[in-house]
């Protein structure tokens, strides 16, 4: 393993493990002021931050596991972990937003949204939005810079935190002023804008565990191959995603006069101009005569 690949892999680590431990303290402490005040949106807040913190330790595992090498037995590596674990993390947000749901609405409905508005509760909630854009803002620079998607699907969590936090800090707001369903109706909210997140995350996490390509990818690499001048035409680019990395195969067509260097040559240029321009891909190329097609 290259230095740069260590590094990658230790930093990935570092930012997971941060964030680990950041959900963690932030969940312990909505748990108590939600139990302390009985507020619907504050308890909701804390389930949501509890599976941020299983998202957290997924996300870590995840991103331990996912940079092995291939083997015998794992010819592609290990990237689809990351993928499985978004899936997972949707999975959990889906039910706990159900929970929230109807917990919100039978509040309304039998009128048991008594709530003890405390300094404490503000304090947790304004903490959790300092918390939560400080690890998301983290998580992105990392999962940009590696393109991994499990601590992209992490920072994802943190910053529907942001918003989620903030429709419960309106909650607590308009509970101050006795008006107590503010707090049912906040709780009702932070559902609703999980599982939208949810399933965002969701359809992105199928997509790539069904060998979806990813989007707009196919016509760059069409685009890079077919600017190269030895490369006469390329067909029958198939791509597929495994966690943050990418495997393409694609056919050219190169002058039947030339030698078996030579089309080598013209090969292995096709991968260096794709792998100069996307991250984390591995080539394969098939090179085939002028004229011929199989």
């Amino acid at each position: 393993m290259n230095d740069k690949k260590s590094k990658a892999i230790k930093e990935k680590k570092s930012v997971a493990l941060l964030s680990v431990m950041a959900a963690l303290i932030i969940t312990l402490f909505k748990i108590i002021v939600g139990i302390m005040t009985g507020s619907l949106g504050v308890i909701s807040e804390a389930l949501h931050s509890a599976l941020d913190l299983v998202a957290a330790g997924i996300t870590y595992l995840a991103v331990n596991i996912s940079d092995k090498p291939a083997d015998a037995e794992h010819h592609y590596g290990h990237g689809k972990i990351e993928n499985y674990s978004a899936l997972i993390e949707t999975l959990l947000l889906f039910i706990t937003s159900s929970w929230i749901i109807y917990e919100a609405i039978r509040r309304l409905i039998t009128n048991e949204v008594e709530i003890e508005v405390s300094v404490w509760a503000f304090i947790v909630i304004i903490s959790s939005i300092i918390v939560d854009i400080s690890r998301s803002r983290a998580l992105k620079k990392v999962a940009v810079k590696h393109n991994s998607q499990a601590l992209e699907a992490d920072a994802l969590h943190f910053s529907t935190d942001i918003w989620s936090s903030t429709v419960v800090l309106i909650g607590l707001i308009g509970a101050s002023f006795n008006f107590f369903y503010a707090d049912a109706i906040a709780g009702f909210a932070v559902a609703i804008i999980v599982m939208g997140v949810s399933y965002r995350l969701g359809k992105r996490s199928f997509d790539a565990l069904i060998d979806r390509a990813p989007e707009g990818l196919y016509e760059k690499i069409y685009n890079i191959v077919n600017r190269i001048p030895d490369v006469i035409e390329s067909h029958d680019i198939k791509i597929r995603e495994s966690g943050p990395y990418k495997f393409v195969d694609i056919n050219i067509h190169v002058k039947n006069n030339l030698s078996i260097t030579e089309a080598h040559d013209i090969s292995h240029n096709v991968e260096k101009e794709i792998t100069k321009e996307i991250k984390n891909i591995t080539v394969m190329v098939h090179t085939e005569p002028e004229g011929h097609s199989d």
